[in-house]
C-alpha cells in the first residue's frame, strides 16, 4: 500500500518496524548459543521421548492381552466340553480342556513378565528424559519446551 510518492503509510511502517523490535528483543533473549553437545542432548530427549510413547502403547497392549486370556480362562472354567477350541495362529483347533488351562497360564506368564520388564524400561526411560530436561532447561530456560502440549 504505497502512497502518491512510492512510499509506504506511516502506520504500516510502524507496524513493521514494533514487528522487527520485537523479533529483535526476542533474539537478544535467546543469545543462548546451542553447542554440539547440546544438540546432542536434544536429540536424545526426542528419542527418549519416542521410546515413551511406544512403550505407552506396548504396555497398554500387554495389559490388553492380560486381560483377553483371563478372561479365557473365566470361559473355560465355564464350559463343560472336554474339548474346546483354542486359536493356534489363525487357525483353530480342538485342544482338550486341561492342556489350553496350562496354555493360557503359560502365556499369562509370559505376558506378565513382558509387561513387567516394559514397566522398568519406562521408568528408566522417564528417569532418563527428566535428567536431559533439568540440563536443558538449565541452560535455554524458557528459550525451550520440553513439555507435551
Amino acid at each position: 500500500m504505497k502512497n502518491k510518492q512510492g512510499n509506504m503509510p506511516a502506520s504500516s511502517n510502524n507496524k513493521q518496524n514494533s514487528k522487527f523490535t520485537m523479533q529483535h528483543e526476542q533474539a537478544e533473549k535467546s543469545d543462548t548459543v546451542v553447542t554440539w553437545e547440546d544438540q546432542q542432548n536434544i536429540n536424545k530427549f526426542s528419542k527418549l521421548n519416542n521410546r515413551f510413547h511406544e512403550l505407552e502403547d506396548e504396555i497398554k497392549f500387554a495389559k490388553e492381552t492380560n486381560d483377553n486370556l483371563e478372561d479365557a480362562g473365566n470361559e473355560l472354567i465355564l464350559t463343560d466340553e472336554d474339548i474346546v477350541r483354542f486359536q493356534i495362529g489363525e487357525v483353530f483347533a480342538h485342544v482338550p480342556r486341561e492342556e489350553v488351562e496350562i496354555r493360557i497360564e503359560e502365556m499369562k506368564e509370559v505376558n506378565s513378565k513382558t509387561l513387567e520388564k516394559l514397566e522398568k524400561e519406562k521408568e528408566t526411560v522417564l528417569a532418563q528424559m527428566n535428567e536431559l530436561k533439568k540440563i536443558l532447561y538449565g541452560k535455554f530456560r524458557d528459550s525451550i519446551n520440553l513439555e507435551e502440549d
